[in-house]
């Protein structure tokens, strides 16, 4: 099983995801930034590094929002889900296709992974985010 960490990730009511590249699993399907835990590490600092790491900007961890398991045919995933507020820089894609700032009531408009597809549709419902 793999743990990952994910972000929503707010800037001035805006909300930051991102397209999965070309030749990974769910190549061009888009995501909440963040990525694979590793061993030891705290998700919460796996978060910050990937966002670093991925889109070059700086955030702030706030508090876990939900934590969802998704089996996929070849892989099982434990995603732990995080609002995080933007602290600086101005995103870039360099572990990513793709980044866009969007208005969260949006999220059901865009093809995302089969694994964030629950949470989207809980946020669709209840008009939170």
């Amino acid at each position: 099983m793999i743990l990952v960490a994910a972000g929503f990730i707010y800037k001035n009511g805006k909300l930051l995801i991102a397209q999965r590249p070309e030749g990974k699993h769910g190549a061009f399907k888009w995501e909440f930034p963040g990525g694979k835990v590793e061993a030891d590490e705290d998700p919460r600092d796996c978060l910050v590094r990937e966002v670093r790491e991925e889109l070059a900007i700086e955030i702030e961890v706030q508090e876990a929002i939900e934590t969802i398991f998704h089996r996929y045919p070849d892989r099982s995933v434990l995603l732990l889900f995080y609002t995080c507020r933007w602290v600086s820089g101005e995103p870039v894609a360099h572990g990513c296709a793709a980044f866009e700032w969007i208005d969260p009531k949006h999220l059901p408009h865009y093809d995302f992974l089969e694994a964030d597809l629950e949470l989207i549709q809980k946020i669709a419902q209840s008009g939170e985010h």
